[in-house]
């Protein structure tokens, strides 16, 4: 498996880099800068990986597709009158998806891309004339990313190429093939080794974004509990829980721009807006319902996508009471008539900003709260729910104003988990790899199903009179993985396609 974006940069691997703003992530006017040459002093190697995490940016305005529109926590408002985007969004919405979904592809393109930079930051950073210093941490933060990055890849697609040294030449590429995912984790979890040892616990406020040893124990958190291997899981976390992160008191503020990388934060995308440097996000632009016209996005006559919307599953989830409900989604909006459209819509990302299309708020990848989520799954499949599984949890559910859950069977407190999970981190993307790593395939696929069975009977958003398909809403098997692009089929024929595409 491999990526055409790679080829392209082949001849003369390219940097791009992203700079803006006083924090060190924000620094990110777009240039072009041949490596050879390059990552020769502090300053270039800084700019290096300064250049990845902008990058990580345009992954994470699409992963929303990935891993909660393709689930039950999302769905999209149904346009009438466009289906231009029937062979790409709505085919992963309805999983229709197949080797030419463009959509896939581009996640598959766009993680190789990422992996490009990372690998040519990693090869040059021995011969640098960096300190010792600023080497180690800038090789742990491109191989905890790298560890992300393969984390997602072996999630969706199963057995992929592993790169770790840059590709200098075609030839070189046509000979890469898929490796096992037990290959690919040993990678990922080697990455994380050695990125846990060299990351620091924090960085200056001036530096603040980077991944920290707290992000890369998380993730090890979170490789170990979707192996199962509970007890590496749980030395991995409570291991987070003494680095004096915090549950914020208030849930809506987690999500506030003006309250970034605060100390729930483990790890957010950072974002900058109210400026045109071209950093800013733009979620709520992707998630307001279509035909708004203002009435969301606070600009005259300003239209949503309509896509990532709410689904009527998830709303009917949240437990009266449940404070969390607000600040995530909305139920539906006034129009500027004065009149009540019941199309709901995401609320985590919605908050004022001064130019029209440029927002200012991050994504959140890791909190803390998912951390003690996990720890109250990996405590309860080792040992069953103990009180300090409950401990976890139930600080979760006190903030969001409900009562704690006690005298749960082991098999309870997993569903208790992982609804609380749904909840907590919703529209954060998270649903998707959840579900798989908590169900075994026959019960995923009975589960997606039932689903799909009520959402066709009673659709979120109105279809204006067209039916599903026959084939809408009906998951198979061999869809818990998605299919090798057609086009990397073409490219590499030592490529294997995924079963059943």
């Amino acid at each position: 498996m491999k990526n055409t974006k790679i080829y392209s940069i082949l001849a003369g691997i390219m940097l791009i880099m992203s700079s803006c703003g006083e924090d060190f992530l924000n620094k990110t006017d777009p240039t072009v800068l041949v490596a050879e040459g390059f990552y020769s002093n502090e300053k270039e190697i800084e700019q290096a990986v300064a250049g990845v995490y902008g990058m990580l940016r345009n992954h994470f305005n699409s992963e929303w597709q990935f891993n909660e529109y393709i689930s039950d926590n999302t769905t999209l408002h149904f346009n009438v009158g466009n289906r231009g985007n029937g062979p790409a969004l709505e085919a992963i919405e309805f999983w229709q998806y197949n080797a030419a979904t463009p959509n896939v592809a581009n996640l598959y393109n766009t993680i190789y891309s990422i992996m490009v930079n990372i690998n040519t930051t990693l090869k040059r950073l021995p011969d640098s004339n960096a300190s010792d210093e600023v080497k180690r941490r800038a090789e742990g933060e491109m191989k905890m990313i790298r560890a992300y990055l393969y984390f997602q890849l072996v999630q969706h697609f199963g057995d992929v190429i592993i790169v770790t040294e840059p590709v200098t030449t075609p030839s070189e590429a046509f000979l890469l093939e898929r490796q096992p995912v037990e290959t690919v984790y040993a990678q990922i979890i080697s990455d994380l080794d050695q990125a846990i040892t060299a990351l620091p616990p924090s960085h200056p406020a001036n530096q603040l974004g980077r991944v920290t040893k707290g992000a890369a124990l998380s993730l090890m958190g979170k490789v170990r509990l979707t192996r199962k291997e509970y007890s590496q899981a749980i030395t991995a976390l409570n291991q987070v829980t003494a680095l004096n992160y915090e549950l914020l008191n208030n849930y809506a503020d987690i999500f506030l721009p003006a309250n970034k990388n605060h100390r729930e934060s483990i790890w957010d995308i950072q974002y900058q807006g109210d400026n045109l440097f071209g950093v800013h996000s733009s979620f709520i632009y992707t998630f307001a319902p279509r035909e708004s016209g203002g009435a969301v996005i606070n600009f005259p006559g300003q239209e949503g996508g309509g896509w990532n919307t709410p689904t009527k599953d998830i709303i009917e989830a949240y437990e009266a009471g449940d404070l969390r409900k607000d600040a995530s989604l909305k139920e539906g909006y006034f129009d500027l008539q004065g009149n009540w459209v019941p199309v709901p819509f995401i609320n985590k990302y919605n908050h004022p900003h001064s130019i029209r299309g440029i927002t200012n708020d991050n994504w959140p990848v890791i909190r803390y709260a998912d951390v003690l989520l996990m720890l109250a799954e990996a405590i309860n499949e080792e040992s069953g729910p103990t009180g300090d599984a409950y401990n976890h949890l139930n600080k979760i559910r006190e903030r969001a104003g409900l009562d704690p859950v006690s005298g749960l069977s082991k098999d309870a407190f997993r569903t208790a988990v992982l609804n609380e999970r749904r909840l907590e981190l919703a529209f954060e993307n998270h649903r998707w790899l959840d579900l798989k790593r908590t169900m075994t395939v026959p019960e995923l696929v009975s589960f997606l199903n039932a689903y799909g069975l009520r959402e066709r009977a009673d659709p979120t958003t109105s279809r204006g009179g067209i039916p599903f398909s026959n084939d809408d809403f009906i998951f198979e098997a061999y869809q818990v993985l998605f299919p090798m692009p057609e086009v990397q089929m073409r490219i590499n024929s030592s490529l294997r396609q995924n079963p059943g595409y």
